[in-house]
C-alpha cells in the first residue's frame, strides 16, 4: 500500500515492499538478497499473513457495501460516508496481493506500468480511507453539537459532494506517486524513483505524507470527539429529568470515541512513527520484522472499520444478519431441493 515512507525507510538493500506508502519502504542496512530468491520462511509466512488480512478485509467491507446498497430504506448522510469508507477500504485491500508477491519474490514481476497503477490506486484509497474517517468524525460533531445549524450541511446531496471532493483530494495528495512511481533498476522492486536531490525529495515526501495522511486527520478526529464529549456532559448536567439516559448516552459515546481513536492510532501510528524515526537514525537490519508488522497493522485498520462502523451498530447487525441468512437460505434450498428450509427471520432491516 502507499505508505509514505516506504521508499524512505532505510531498508535499501532488502527492499521488502518498495511500493506506494506501503510498497515504498526500503532497507538500507539489511543484508543484500538477490532479487527473485525467497527469504526463507518469511517468503511464505508474510505473504500468507497478507492474504488472510486481505480476505478478511474484502469480506467485511463487501458486507458493509452490500448492506448499505441493498438494505437501506432511506438515504442518510452517515450511510453515504460509510459506503465511501468501505469502498476505499475494499480497494485498499486489493494492493495486498501485489505486495505479497513482491515480498515473496523480492522483486516486482508485473512491469513498470502496473507498478505505477497499483501504487497510485493503493495510495489514493489509503488517503481516502483516512479522510473518510475524518469527515465522519466532523459529521458526528455537527450532528451532536450543532444539530439545527448543521441541518443544511448534513444532507445526502452535500454528503455526496463532500465524498467526491475527498476522492479528488486524495488523488491530488498522491500526485508525487503518480509521477515518480516506477520499478527500480538495481533490484527490480516497485518503488518511487526520486529526482535529484533524491534525499531532499524523499525527506519532504515523508514529512508531507505523515502530516497530511495521519497527524492532521488524527488531530481533527480527536478534537471533534473531545467537543462531542464536552457537549454531552454539558447537556447531561442541565437535563436532570433525563440524567440517567444522558449518563448512558455519555458512556456510549465515550466508549465509541475511545474505540475509534484508539484503533486508528494503534493501526497507523507505528508505521508513521517508523517513517519519522527513519529520518533521524538508520534502522538496523533487525528492524525488517518490525517493518512487516507495521505494514500489516496499517492494512488491518481497513479490516477493523467494518467492525467499528458496522458491527457496533444494531441496524448494521440486523442488515448483516439478513444478508447472511438470505445467502444461507439460498444455499440450503439448492442443496435440499424440494425440502422446505426454515430460515432465520429476515424482515426488512432499516440501516
Amino acid at each position: 500500500s502507499y505508505h509514505p515512507g516506504t521508499n524512505s525507510l532505510p531498508f535499501k538493500t532488502f527492499n521488502p515492499a518498495n511500493g506506494s506508502l506501503l510498497f515504498n519502504t526500503t532497507c538500507q542496512n539489511c543484508t543484500k538478497t538477490k532479487p527473485g530468491s525467497l527469504p526463507g520462511l518469511a517468503g511464505v509466512f508474510i505473504p500468507l499473513i497478507y492474504g488472510i488480512v486481505c480476505i478478511v478485509g474484502l469480506v467485511g467491507n463487501t458486507l458493509v457495501i452490500h448492506v448499505v446498497v441493498n438494505y437501506t430504506k432511506n438515504e442518510s448522510v452517515t450511510n453515504i460516508y460509510i459506503l465511501n469508507l468501505a469502498i476505499a477500504d475494499e480497494l485498499f485491500m486489493l494492493g495486498l496481493p501485489f505486495l505479497a508477491v513482491q515480498n515473496a519474490l523480492l522483486s516486482w514481476p508485473f512491469g513498470s506500468l502496473m507498478c505505477r497503477v497499483v501504487m497510485t490506486v493503493d495510495a489514493i484509497n489509503q488517503f481516502t480511507s483516512i479522510f473518510c474517517l475524518t469527515v465522519m468524525s466532523v459529521d458526528r460533531y455537527l450532528a451532536v453539537v450543532h444539530p439545527i445549524r448543521s441541518s443544511w450541511w448534513r444532507r445526502p446531496r452535500v454528503a455526496k459532494a463532500i465524498s467526491a471532493t475527498v476522492w479528488a483530494g486524495s488523488f491530488v495528495v498522491v500526485l508525487p506517486v503518480v509521477v515518480f512511481a516506477d520499478v527500480l533498476k538495481d533490484d527490480g522492486n516497485c518503488s518511487i524513483v526520486w529526482p535529484e536531490p533524491a534525499e531532499v525529495w524523499k525527506t519532504s515526501f515523508i514529512v508531507y505524507t505523515c502530516t497530511v495522511g495521519f497527524f492532521c486527520p488524527l488531530l481533527v478526529i480527536c478534537l471533534c470527539y473531545l467537543l462531542i464529549v464536552i457537549k454531552v456532559r454539558s447537556v447531561g448536567k442541565r437535563a436532570q429529568a433525563t440524567s440517567s439516559r444522558r449518563r448512558k448516552s455519555e458512556r456510549k459515546i465515550t466508549r465509541m470515541v475511545v474505540v475509534v481513536v484508539a484503533v486508528f492510532v494503534f493501526c497507523w501510528l507505528p508505521f508513521y512513527a517508523l517513517n519519522i524515526l527513519n529520518l533521524l537514525v538508520v534502522l538496523p537490519g533487525d528492524f525488517r520484522g518490525l517493518y512487516f508488522f507495521v505494514v500489516v497493522l496499517s492494512y488491518a485498520n481497513s479490516c477493523a472499520n467494518p467492525i467499528l462502523y458496522g458491527f457496533l451498530s444494531d441496524n448494521f447487525k440486523r442488515g448483516f444478519r439478513k444478508a447472511l441468512c438470505r445467502t444461507s437460505r439460498r444455499v440450503k434450498s439448492n442443496d435440499r431441493a424440494g425440502t422446505e428450509v426454515q430460515a432465520p427471520d429476515c424482515d426488512q432491516v432499516r440501516v
